[in-house]
């Protein structure tokens, strides 16, 4: 049994035994308990859970997206990704140029209203065809603002100039080892009330240079965890790799620390199930070792090995 795994499912234990129950901005409800760290061996195995299906393509385009400090869905569409679909669709209907059906509360009624669904799943299906095919429309409604990849590739200062936070950490990490500021934060006060689509729920990432391994921690402020927790423990645990690929070190630990940590009330069946199944062993992942820079890895150059986990499990997504 793998004891990667192991922390991720004693995280879903802990807060169905000690949660409090609270209500939240998507009406849903969650079970949350504020606190709470997991530890990663990277040297045992990538830790993509095996209790249920993750889909790993949608990890690695995502994570693309962001290192090329794009903000715009259209790349994620081109990669068959709609992660992010719900938060650019919304600001669509919120604006004048949208006359089609009344989409207000859309998160909420298609769960439970059938014949919404169907009108939703036209009207997005509309949405991201035109997404794909229209630059100005696409320029206008498919970008989410300063998220994650402006921040991290293009953070502005109060001096109107930029800043590369990733560049400038691997350089760092490259030239200055031990130092203690290898850190790229997400979180940009200015811009989270009124130019994010999203603010960003993982808020700050340090790295740690030992023995010739590299380390990343991550602060996630607000944690999902039965849909998105999983994919932010691949995400970074991918993210550790690439750079260390850059930098030439083997990788050492990814340490995920969660303030806000919940599952939502429509989630508490599926966490069940999975807690009843039994974990496999962890994959493998291959990186082309031909590309040498972080920046030039595309979807083509990162494959998993081994990856046999039991079924996917389906869920709503609180928007």
């Amino acid at each position: 049994m793998s004891q990667n795994e192991m922390s991720y499912l004693d995280l879903c234990k802990h807060v169905l035994e000690n949660g409090t129950k609270k209500e939240d901005r998507t009406g849903t409800g969650t079970y949350s308990a504020f606190g709470y760290q997991m530890r990663f061996n990277l040297q045992k195995g990538f830790p993509l859970l095996t209790t249920k299906r993750v889909p790993f393509r949608l990890i690695v385009s995502e994570l693309l997206w962001f290192i090329q400090g794009d903000t715009n869905i259209r790349y994620l569409l081109q990669h068959n990704n709609n992660i992010w679909n719900e938060w650019a669709f919304e600001s669509y209907i919120n604006s004048e140029e949208y006359n089609g059906p009344d989409m207000s509360d859309f998160g909420r009624r298609v769960q439970h209203d059938p014949e919404f669904k169907k009108v939703y799943d036209k009207e997005m299906s509309v949405f991201k065809q035109r997404i794909l095919e229209e630059n100005d429309f696409s320029e206008r409604f498919g970008n989410l603002g300063s998220v994650y990849g402006k921040q991290w590739r293009d953070w502005k200062t109060s001096r109107g100039e930029t800043i590369d936070q990733l560049a400038n950490v691997i350089n760092s990490i490259k030239t200055n080892p031990d130092s203690r500021r290898h850190i790229v934060t997400a979180w940009n006060p200015e811009d989270v009330p009124s130019n994010m689509a999203l603010p960003p729920c993982h808020t700050m990432f340090q790295f740690y240079v030992a023995d010739g391994r590299l380390s990343c921690q991550l602060y996630q402020r607000s944690g999902d965890i039965f849909l998105g927790v999983p994919f932010n423990i691949a995400s970074y645990a991918l993210l550790t790799h690439l750079i260390a690929h850059e930098c030439n070190l083997e990788v050492g630990e990814f340490i995920h620390t969660l303030g806000d940590a919940h599952i939502y009330g429509n989630h508490l069946d599926q966490i069940h199930i999975q807690l009843k199944r039994e974990p496999r062993t962890l994959p493998e992942l291959l990186l082309n070792q031909d590309k040498s820079s972080l920046f030039d890895f595309t979807i083509e150059d990162i494959h998993l090995e081994g990856y046999d986990p039991h079924s996917g499990i389906k869920a709503p997504v609180a928007v």
